[in-house]
């Protein structure tokens, strides 16, 4: 009689394992993802909007399921079994919460290329134009963003740049510019400031076209708050 209980109890110990397992495969999944994109094996479209952001959500909601018939499992032996219960509900439940966060995030309308002066936006230079493989484009306007009413200096205006996490290329009388690269999926994005006399403008354009909601929006804010007297 001993030895099926034996079996029994290594058997929902299997089980569990995989139930934990489950639980981790789409947060493994998003570190695919990002290491697969850091590498070049794919395009940053691809590794954020179909590995994580769709194939990845549909794997945190089974994942968490998982992590419930898990939390079920191990009732009748918490002692030896809780672990698998306790790790698989924390992993899923934080992946669900955060997909749940982004998906608010990204879920707001906003646009890639976005000017506090639509009617001209600024012009990126040649040497950012050639990084971005001649993509100029149309700017749109971005809410609340709105021109500085003042000729900022050149300094002040790569101040403001590199207070937003951007990478200063290049400031003159007129102008300056910087780059932001994303920590994860290396999304890049290209900032560009005119300086005139009475008015200073800001332009923030990514290269890659994927949707990530405001995040043009927000760096483009960010900027014209370092420019702000």
């Amino acid at each position: 009689m001993a030895e099926p209980t034996r079996t029994q109890a290594r058997t929902a110990e299997i089980r569990l394992r995989w139930l934990t397992l489950a639980a981790c495969l789409a947060p493994l999944l998003v570190l695919v993802a990002v290491f697969g994109t850091r590498f070049g094996l794919w395009s940053a479209g691809f590794g954020l909007e179909v590995l994580t952001l769709k194939i990845g959500r549909i794997l945190a909601f089974a994942g968490l399921a998982a992590a419930l018939v898990a939390v079920v499992a191990a009732f009748k032996d918490m002692r030896r079994r809780g672990l698998y219960a306790v790790v698989s509900l924390i992993v899923a439940g934080a992946t669900v919460a955060l997909f749940l966060v982004q998906e608010g995030r990204f879920a707001v309308p906003a646009d890639n290329d976005v000017t506090s002066d639509a009617a001209e936006a600024p012009a990126f230079s040649r040497a950012v134009l050639a990084m971005r493989g001649g993509q100029g484009g149309a700017s749109v306007a971005c809410p609340d963003l709105v021109s500085v009413s003042r000729q900022v200096a050149p300094e002040t205006a790569a101040a403001a740049l590199s207070a937003a996490g951007f990478t200063v290329r290049g400031a003159a009388p007129f102008r300056a510019d910087g780059a932001k690269e994303g920590f994860w999926f290396g999304l890049t994005y290209d900032a560009a400031i005119r300086i005139r006399p009475g008015r200073t403008d800001v332009r923030v354009a990514q290269r890659e076209g994927v949707t990530v909601g405001d995040e043009a929006c927000r760096l483009a804010r960010a900027v014209m708050d370092g420019l702000q007297p």
